[in-house]
């Protein structure tokens, strides 16, 4: 991977970096079957909703698989609900690193890449920080930085598009990696250089079927 022409690479945070996606999969459970009485399943629904979307839009897509009739009202309710939620896991228990993940950011650093992380969390450098991994990546972009700029979220590729300019680096020359189908197609849409998919969650079928050019159960595997 290192030897190939690439000047960067931008990483999607749960999931791939982080093991936040359990934790993330759990909020969403309880604020859905609190707030609205539905049930959700915590794989199928969180990959086919939410993995990988902002907040809103999560909560929106998942509402209308259900017919809910998703107002801006009750979609700022339920993402409230839940960002309430993470932070309070968050301040319990914290966020751990994948070890592999952290193998292969640092590989790429001596290789002369250079690392962003874009999440849809709003959470993002509050989880890299409690990791202790937020000295290894030059700039985040976060939930925050898509609602405040007007980008959309993937599986647009807005975000990551924001993160390679701010490095100066062409989309060409970048690598995304992704958990999420919807990120995997964002890297795709925006003509990325290589795509890698990391299969935690969705399948590396689905993964391959969305855009990843790579797909690896580990970042670890990668490492040489």
């Amino acid at each position: 991977m290192t030897s190939l022409p690439f000047a960067a690479a931008l990483f999607d945070l749960d999931g791939v970096l982080t093991s936040t996606s359990t934790l993330h999969s759990a909020c969403w459970k309880q604020t859905f079957e609190t707030l609205l009485g539905e049930p959700f399943d915590a794989e199928r629904d969180y990959l086919a909703h939410v993995d990988g979307r902002p907040r809103e839009d999560g909560a929106r897509a998942f509402m209308r698989s259900r017919g809910i009739d998703a107002t801006e009202a009750l979609i700022r309710d339920v993402s409230e609900h839940k960002q309430a939620l993470v932070e309070r896991a968050l301040a319990e228990g914290g966020a751990e690193a994948f070890d592999g993940s952290v193998r292969w950011v640092e590989q790429l650093h001596r290789a002369g890449l250079r690392a962003a992380v874009v999440s849809s969390s709003a959470n993002a450098d509050a989880v890299l920080r409690s990791a202790g991994i937020d000295g290894l990546f030059e700039l985040t972009v976060t939930g925050a930085d898509i609602r405040e700029l007007g980008l959309r979220g993937k599986p647009a590729p807005d975000g990551f598009l924001e993160a390679a300019g701010r490095l100066g680096v062409r989309p060409g020359r970048a690598i995304v990696v992704e958990d999420a189908l919807a990120g995997v197609a964002a890297g795709r849409r925006g003509g990325f250089g290589l795509v890698v998919g990391v299969a935690r969650g969705a399948s590396a079928a689905d993964l391959r079927a969305a855009g990843a050019d790579v797909v690896v159960g580990d970042l670890g595997e990668l490492v040489r």
